[in-house]
């Protein structure tokens, strides 16, 4: 069978008609070469593929709670989609914030209520100008924003209430997986002047974008290290626990039963029933017979306090009389063991 060539070797075979002969065995041997996939021992990552997805999932969900608010405050078409969830040091992620920007500082109240550095949102100039505008009755067309553009004190106070709108997504995204409330603690305006967060210290960084009608612009939150870190074992203390829980479950479940089967209850064997006036009742002498309205050979229903649980035949064992139980009771408010 005839070998067939590689891409390589067929374009070194067009090369050397060319004139830039390259020998085939150093083609093949280039090939050959096992390559190796670059790693930076200075920041080890902290977290897994599998962390970074369950981050994915919880912002794909804040994606569309945050969408359907932001239509119906807004009164516009839009649509949050997450570009990437990607773990990074947060000196990459200051450096890319220019001197206008304004940084969101957002308190994070975990179920331990351990004190942790705060969430920080960014979003584009042209984004919040545009959702500022629409809250002011304008249709938030302008996309034409100078990069040396600064907020106003007006701009600025309506920009905490937009935000404020944004964080309150975090909270329902969340709630599948772990209870925690965000709150805003500050906004601020020069983001060089934050120092809350080392700059090599691990950070994960979620960048959406926010895709409207009259204007497009992004979302980037930034979640430092050590917050991540302490939700993530929280929700794996959970995870453990109930696991644990649900083998407990079984044991306790027998243990309680070992504890109250020496229990006396009461059983008590109804015959019939009979309604009578009162003037019957005084009249009552001894001798008198009281009809019941129940065949002679009914069965009698058996009552554990107070709960009807069978039926039976009565009859007489050991020269007492007795009940010989026929079938449970198909209305009884309890589960009853097979004998």
């Amino acid at each position: 069978m005839a070998e067939i060539l590689s891409q390589s070797q067929i374009d070194a075979l067009l090369n050397s008609l060319q004139g830039n002969s390259e020998p085939i065995e150093e083609i093949e041997k280039k090939e050959s070469e096992t390559k190796y996939r670059k790693y930076d021992f200075y920041s080890p990552k902290k977290f897994t593929k599998d962390k970074l997805k369950i981050l994915k999932s919880i912002f794909d969900n804040y994606s569309r709670i945050a969408g359907s608010q932001i239509n119906s405050l807004f009164r516009t078409s839009s649509e949050l989609s997450v570009v990437t969830v990607e773990e990074q040091r947060y000196y990459e992620f200051g450096n890319a914030l220019s001197d206008n920007d304004v940084l969101t500082l957002v308190n994070v109240t975990l179920p331990d209520s351990s004190k942790n550095p705060p969430l920080l949102i960014n979003a584009s100039m042209t984004l919040m100008l545009s959702l500022i505008d629409r809250m002011l009755g304008g249709v938030g067309d302008d996309t034409a924003v100078d990069t040396s553009y600064t907020y106003t004190e007006i701009e600025m106070a309506l920009y905490r209430r937009v935000i404020q709108y944004i964080i309150g997504a975090l909270k329902d995204s969340w709630s599948s997986y772990i209870n925690l409330n965000f709150e805003l603690s500050r906004l601020e305006e020069n983001p060089s002047m934050f120092q809350e967060i080392g700059v090599d210290e691990t950070i994960v960084i979620v960048v959406l974008d926010v895709d409207m009608k009259e204007c497009s612009g992004r979302l980037n939150v930034c979640i430092p290290g050590n917050l991540l870190m302490n939700i993530f074992d929280i929700m794996d203390k959970r995870k453990h626990s109930a696991m644990g829980d649900e083998a407990n479950s079984q044991d306790n479940k027998q243990e309680i039963m070992n504890s109250i089967k020496a229990s006396d209850l009461l059983v008590r064997a109804q015959v019939g029933e009979s309604m009578i006036t009162l003037d019957d009742v005084y009249n009552l002498h001894v001798g008198d017979v009281i009809n019941l309205g129940t065949p002679k050979d009914s069965d009698v229903q058996l009552y554990v306090e107070g709960q009807p649980w069978f039926r039976g035949q009565l009859g007489v064992h050991k020269r007492n009389v007795a009940v010989r139980i026929e079938d449970h009771v198909e209305t009884g408010n309890y589960q009853t063991g097979e004998s």
